[in-house]
Parts: C-alpha cells; sequence; structure tokens
C-alpha cells in the first residue's frame, strides 16, 4: 500500500483452523498465551508514526493505517498470519475446481456483525459489487482483476450483478475466475476482499466509514473513539466475535504521533507500549534489547507528475534528478535508522524467481536507476533543458510532515539544487492525509511517495505504474511496461510470467519512470510484555488478534 497486484511465486494453502489445546484448568492458544502467563491487565498503548487514520470504508482504504484497522476490526474468507500464512477466517472450508477457475468457500454459521446481523455470503457479494462498481472509485478494484468481468465493470462495460460470484444461499460462496490466479487465496485476506453490511452502508450512506459509529465490524475488535480528524481512537475487543476465545487484549489505545522523540518519551514513561524511532535514536538505542528492528517490503520513491509539469516527461531530466542522489549516503548519514539502498522498484527479499531461486529484485537491478553519477547528471540535465527549451526550472517537492519525510526532503532539495544548475526546489510539508489527496487529484510536481507490496509478488510493485493505474499518480506511460504488465496478468506460464515481470522491472528502471530513494524497516521500541503480534513485511502489518501482554 500506499499499499498494491499479484503473483505466482508463493503458493499458499489455507490452515485447517486455529489449535487450542488444553492444559488442566488453563487455555492455551497458537500464539503461546494460556491464563498463567496473561498479565491482569490486556490493554495495548500502541501509536502511529506520523500517519493519520483516513477511512474504515474497506472499498476506498489505501494507506497502511486504514488498513491495519480495518484488519483488525474486520475480517474475509482468510486472516493472514505469520509469513503471511493464510489461516482461518469466515471460510471453514474451500473447494478449489480441477481447472482451478472456481473456487467455493462454506461459510462458518457463528460469525455476526457488531449490530447483530449474521454474516452471510450475501455480505461478499454486495462488498465485492460494491468495491468493483465505478461509482464508488475504488483505487484498489485493479485488485480484482482476473476474477470472471471484474476488467469489463471497472471500465464500465459490463454491471457489477455480473461479478464472477454467487451466494449459494447463506453459507456458500463460490467464486468464478477467468484464468487460474496462483495468488488467489493470499488475496482473500487482503481487507479490499471483506465483507461488507448493505444495511450498515445504506444507513450511513455517504458516511459509511468515514468514523467509528459510522460503521460495523465483524472482527475481533471494535473501533471506539474515531471521529474522521482526530488522532486517536480504540480497537475493543468485539464480545460477538466468533473465536474471541483467542483475542486476549481488551483494548488497543491507539494515538497518532508526529515526532519520533516524542514517541520515544512517551515509551520511557511507559504511556506507550510501541514506538517509532528515527536515525540517531536507532544509534543511540542499538543496545537496547527492546529496539525491535523490523524488515518492510515499504519503498520511498521520488514521483515525477508528467501531466502537471511537461518538462518532466524528459526522460534526461528525471534521470539527471536520479544520478544526483548517493542513496547509501542517503540510508546510512540522514535517515541512519536501518533503512537500505533500493535494488530498483521491487523491494529486496520480497519474492524470489521460482526457476533460479534468486531474489527478484537483485536478479533485475537495472544500476543506473539507482546509481549516482554527478557528473553523469549534469551532463543529462543540460541536455534535457536544451530539449524542453528551457535554461532553469523551479519545481516544488511535497512530501508528509514526518520526521522521516522531513529528512527525505531536506536531502533531496540539497543535492538537487547543488548538482544541477538553474534547478530550484521549493520543498511542500503536508499531513500524510494531505499528501495523499494531492496525489490523488494530481495536485503536485514532485512528490516523495511510499509504496508497500500488499502480498509477496513483483507485481503487487510493479501492478501500479501501469498508464491506467490510479495509483500511478504522476502519469508516467510506457508502452512496453504495460504490456509486460499485461502479458504477466494473462498468462498461465509461470516462466512466462517470471520474465515478463522481470522485463517491466527493467523497463521503469531505465525509463526512470521513478526514482527510488531507500527500502524502509521498521525501527521500534517495544514493552518485551506484548506477546503474540503478527507482523509481516508485505500487505497490513500487523494482526493483533492474539496478541497478549504477559505477566
Amino acid at each position: 500500500m500506499k499499499w498494491k497486484t499479484l503473483s505466482t511465486a508463493v503458493v499458499v494453502t489455507a490452515a485447517a483452523g486455529f489449535l487450542l489445546t488444553g492444559c488442566g484448568n488453563q487455555s492455551k492458544s497458537s500464539s503461546g498465551a494460556n491464563s498463567g502467563n496473561l498479565a491482569k491487565t490486556q490493554v495495548l498503548n500502541w501509536s502511529e508514526n506520523g500517519q493519520d487514520l483516513s477511512t474504515l470504508d474497506p472499498s476506498l482504504a489505501v494507506d497502511v493505517i486504514s488498513g491495519t484497522m480495518i484488519n483488525n476490526s474486520q475480517e474475509g474468507l482468510y486472516r493472514l498470519g505469520n509469513n503471511s500464512k493464510v489461516t482461518p477466517g469466515i471460510a471453514t472450508a474451500t473447494k478449489v475446481s480441477k481447472d482451478k477457475k472456481t473456487y467455493t468457500f462454506t461459510l462458518r454459521k457463528n460469525a455476526k456483525w457488531s449490530n447483530g446481523d449474521k454474516v452471510t455470503a450475501k455480505d461478499f457479494v454486495y462488498g465485492w459489487r460494491r468495491t468493483v462498481n465505478p461509482k464508488t472509485a475504488s483505487q484498489y478494484a485493479y485488485l480484482y482483476s482476473g476474477i470472471k468481468n471484474a476488467d469489463k465493470i471497472t471500465n464500465g462495460k459490463a454491471k457489477a450483478s455480473t461479478l464472477g460470484i454467487k451466494a449459494d444461499g447463506n453459507y456458500k460462496l463460490t467464486v468464478t475466475l477467468e484464468k487460474p490466479i496462483q495468488y488467489f487465496k493470499l488475496l482473500m485476506g487482503f481487507v479490499v476482499f471483506f465483507p461488507q453490511n448493505q444495511h450498515a452502508v445504506d444507513k450511513y450512506g455517504k458516511d459509511y466509514g468515514t468514523s467509528s459509529s459510522k460503521m460495523v465490524y465483524n472482527g475481533p475488535f471494535k473501533m471506539t473513539g474515531w471521529q474522521g480528524t482526530n488522532s486517536t481512537w480504540t480497537l475493543v475487543k468485539n464480545d460477538q466475535y466468533w473465536d474471541k476465545k483467542s483475542v486476549h487484549l481488551t483494548k488497543i489505545k491507539d494515538q497518532v504521533v508526529k515526532s519520533t522523540t516524542t514517541g520515544f518519551n512517551l515509551f520511557q514513561s511507559g504511556k506507550l507500549d510501541m514506538a517509532t524511532l528515527s536515525g540517531q535514536q536507532v544509534k543511540n538505542e542499538k543496545n537496547n534489547k527492546k529496539l525491535v528492528i523490523r524488515k518492510s517490503s515499504r519503498l520511498n520513491y521520488l514521483e515525477f507528475n508528467q501531466k502537471k509539469v511537461k518538462e518532466l516527461s524528459n526522460k534526461k531530466l528525471r534521470q539527471a534528478m536520479s544520478l544526483t542522489l548517493n542513496r547509501k549516503q542517503l540510508v546510512n548519514n540522514v535517515l541512519g535508522d536501518g533503512s537500505v539502498t533500493p535494488q530498483g522498484f521491487v523491494t529486496a527479499g520480497l519474492a524470489k524467481d521460482p526457476t533460479t531461486g534468486k531474489d527478484f529484485a537483485t536478479e533485475n537491478k537495472v544500476a543506473s536507476s539507482v546509481d549516482y553519477n554527478p557528473t553523469q547528471a549534469k551532463k543529462l540535465w543540460k541536455e534535457g533543458l536544451a530539449e524542453v527549451g528551457k535554461k532553469k526550472l523551479t519545481l516544488t517537492l511535497t512530501h508528509d510532515d514526518t520526521d522521516q519525510m522531513k529528512a527525505l526532503s531536506e536531502y533531496l532539495q540539497g543535492q538537487l539544487e547543488k548538482e544541477l544548475p538553474g534547478l530550484t526546489v521549493k520543498s511542500v510539508t503536508v499531513p500524510y492525509k494531505t499528501r495523499i489527496a494531492r496525489e490523488v487529484a494530481g495536485n503536485f510536481e514532485l512528490v516523495i511517495s511510499a509504496w508497500q507490496a500488499d502480498f509477496a509478488d513483483p507485481i503487487s510493485d510493479l501492478g501500479i505504474m501501469t498508464s491506467t493505474n490510479d495509483y500511478n499518480f504522476g502519469k508516467w506511460t510506457n508502452k512496453s511496461y504495460d504490456e509486460a504488465i499485461n502479458t504477466a496478468n494473462s498468462t498461465t506460464s509461470t516462466k512466462a510470467r517470471w520474465a515478463a515481470l522481470a522485463k517491466a522491472e527493467k523497463e521503469i528502471g531505465t525509463d526512470q519512470g521513478v526514482a527510488p530513494l531507500s527500502q524502509n524497516v521498521v525501527a521500534q521500541m517495544v514493552n518485551p510484555k506484548l506477546k503474540g503480534l503478527v507482523y509481516n513485511t508485505a500487505g497490513i502489518n500487523y494482526n493483533f488478534k492474539e496478541a497478549y501482554m504477559a505477566k
């Protein structure tokens, strides 16, 4: 995510269920929690690093924070456990046809919404149809590609009612695909495929999902205290959740913390159980046992608005700006938080070539797209300016108001103005939600954007940069790239698909569609009493379902 389309490298099968074992009068969950090691008070004080909550509407969520809150207060056919392992959600059994184009799900009969309604197959049908309906304007509707008629519907050429999903009574759900999708089960754990309660959508109308009170919940927790603009809210245990016995936390008190200094101080004073750190703090706390470094599939990158600023359609100007950036210096000295230099647009460690076993990002790296070469940058800049008939250029650089993004923007502004004669860069600092809104509206010139893979496959990164994808905010267009992604999405051959993805990665690198900046890690101070938390590098990071506070 802001979070994003998809792969064949990983095939995941559904687990039989959560394992509950008995030991005397103690019950032990799969997280390792039992009544003997649970703290008396099961309250977790959590924080979000500078990012505001945008929506609770599964059709409209585009950011990590919204996805995390939806994932923990709602539930789809599956939940994703450690290492993106598919575990049971609303589905209790799955039958796949021989040609792998028809999935029949048996749904549990004890799942309820927080308004008392039963969760049924009709809720999935309604939610899916609502998401692909162009009137909803879901930026994630493209993930439905491959499900029967999804592309026709999103392109306005068919009705949402023709989508390949059908309710056979309340507890049988049939999904029909146009072709086998090897990552299909993994998709079913993503929030855009969650069911939706039509009664709630009709009741709240345009306000649906805009605050915690304008939503119903079927997951481990319910949301309270979010009015739509405030920076604090609470997840409370949902007593109507079908597997409530596995949920130990009674409350998760969440707050947005803009400053890592503030977050660290709150952690030190015991007011937070988790605080995200910035570079110098990581160095200061490197020997602290409470410091946790989490790998991430999140990429920070510079995006060029080629529609708003015609000069940015010039390849040489884009290449010149990228070549001024010393990414080793950026991650080691400017950020200093454990972030690593990017290999390209696809993050390292996300997926391996099924034939060679090599990391996709390393195998398909275009060195020139992430190199530091100020001499070549000046040459290309001069040539590019001549080609667009300019002697100088002034550009605005939009970025979030978090510590990390401020550091990135200061470095970029300094390097670009230092190395490229005639370039003036004006910094525009805005809150996270405002940055997202401006990207969606195309209201920027340069922007420091960020993307986190929705699941462990290169297409989750590469799919967002096609010329028609809503997340291609800079409107970069490359015919060969589009053709490669189309091939990857249409072929049934694993070898051909991987070759097409490799071609796409090399195309965006060679054409400098964006300028990769840094691949994130997440550095946190964490209360060692927090146990059972599920963290995944791709998709929705945090699953609090079986987390607990130990004695």
